[in-house]
């Protein structure tokens, strides 16, 4: 099981990451300016009434809203003792009973962006034109690319969702129940951390938490005005699901893989680069606040490694004291996480499941406590191993080149989640 993703440490490492050809994300044609597609797609207002006319009616919204995201259970306990709900009880039963055990859990399919491309003239004008235009996609591209999935209607899902350990300590499939017609897959977004060579290439700087408690992103914009909304996947995803909950099983959205030697989250969090001083403090206090209001609507965290290591090629002396540096740096800010993704897709392992005798697995697993570890496969629409305390499931690119692959071939993966032809954005150079 090999691939490649990733982004370039800094300026002076982009020209090395391109040559190695590292995985990033693609590209959508952007027909509104930024801000337009911000306030398009802006959080609805709050519409409950007030408690003066119906003390109800924000306790049946809530278990609408949870019934839609197959959280039946959940929703009829809301709803136990409140008087005239027994027929909102009875409709959400039954759909509870129409729903059923996904099949096989192993055909479920993960797919992964890079940061969103929020101004592609920038962007492809920059001297890392080609990076993004291979391995990033635009804002436009990812709001189309929701749409299709939707209609097709696959559903969000965490990875600690799919399998997890038994008594015995054994990862086993779980049970996700959906109604037919519904289809889990996995979302991830790698090195969301908004490095500094990115800074005034067209992208997000950062994610914020904003008054109203919303997880947004700050962007300035070519003429150095500032803006603050949804520019990158976070909080598209946030604003889709509140528009569509059954977009996403029980809450789940998807995982963030970060890196550590820029910082986290557009935030310059790295004592051992930026030095143990009070802007580094600070910076580290406001990447916590984000990462647990992200935590708390859904989103997982995953180690990317802290310095984008290749697994597959670095000793295991190496991964443990890039490991170490994570758990030191990261984990703080982020929390607790048994996710693994690897940069590059560079796996531990061909296609042998994982096991004690591999140095490696004993080391992220034993050590480090990484029970989910997710390579590159984009031959297959899905590809999972449960092998002993472990999940491993390959993930899929989309970006500029595996869109572009796939216009040339209607066999490819992407046709199966999205329509590359309609969404593809033409303003990329490898188009022109």
């Amino acid at each position: 099981m090999t691939g490649r993703s990733g982004v370039s440490r800094a300026a002076t490492r982009v020209t090395m990451v391109l040559a190695a050809g590292a995985l990033m994300v693609g590209c959508v044609p952007s027909t509104s300016s930024p801000q337009q597609a911000v306030d398009q797609s802006a959080t609805p207002s709050n519409t409950s009434a007030s408690p003066t006319t119906d003390p109800t009616k924000a306790v049946r919204a809530e278990a609408d809203r949870l019934a839609a995201s197959y959280d039946y259970g959940k929703a009829v306990r809301l709803l136990k003792g409140v008087a005239g709900s027994e027929s909102q009880i009875s409709t959400i039963e039954a759909a509870k009973a129409a729903a059923k055990r996904f099949p096989d859990n192993t055909t479920i399919s993960h797919l992964f962006y890079h940061s969103l491309i929020v101004d592609t003239k920038r962007a492809f004008a920059s001297p890392t034109a080609k990076g993004y235009d291979d391995y990033m996609a635009t804002v436009g591209e990812f709001r189309a690319h929701l749409e299709d999935l939707y209609d097709r209607g696959y559903v969000l899902v965490s990875p600690e969702r799919i399998g997890q350990l038994d008594e015995t300590g054994t990862m086993v499939p779980s049970p996700i129940y959906l109604p037919p017609g519904k289809t889990p897959f996995v979302l991830s977004i790698d090195d969301v951390s908004y490095y500094e060579y990115m800074k005034v290439d067209g992208f997000a700087q950062r994610l914020a938490v904003n008054p109203r408690g919303e997880v947004v992103n700050d962007y300035v914009d070519a003429t150095g005005q500032k803006h603050q909304g949804r520019y990158d996947v976070v909080p598209i995803v946030d604003d889709f699901v509140t528009k569509h909950p059954d977009f996403s099983y029980r809450g789940d959205k998807g995982t963030i893989g970060l890196t550590g030697y820029n910082g986290v989250l557009g935030y310059r969090t790295s004592v051992r680069e930026y030095g143990d001083t009070p802007t580094t403090r600070s910076e580290i206090a406001k990447a916590t606040k984000v990462a647990t209001a992200m935590r708390a609507d859904g989103w997982r965290f995953a180690s990317h490694s802290w310095g984008h290591i290749n697994f597959t090629t670095d000793s295991v002396a190496s991964l443990r004291a890039d490991a170490q540096r994570w758990r030191t740096e990261v984990e703080p800010i982020v929390g607790e996480t048994k996710e693994l993704i690897f940069p590059f897709g560079a796996d531990i392992s061909g296609m042998t499941p994982y096991g004690e005798a591999n140095p490696k697995y004993a080391l992220l697993h034993n050590e480090f406590g990484f029970d989910y570890f997710f390579p590159i496969d984009t031959s297959v629409p899905a590809w999972m191993q449960f092998s002993g305390a472990s999940l491993r499931q390959a993930r899929i690119n989309v970006d500029g080149l595996s869109m572009g692959r796939a216009l040339k071939n209607k066999n490819s993966v992407l046709w199966k989640f999205i329509d590359v032809k309609r969404s593809i954005d033409h303003s990329r150079p490898s188009l022109g």
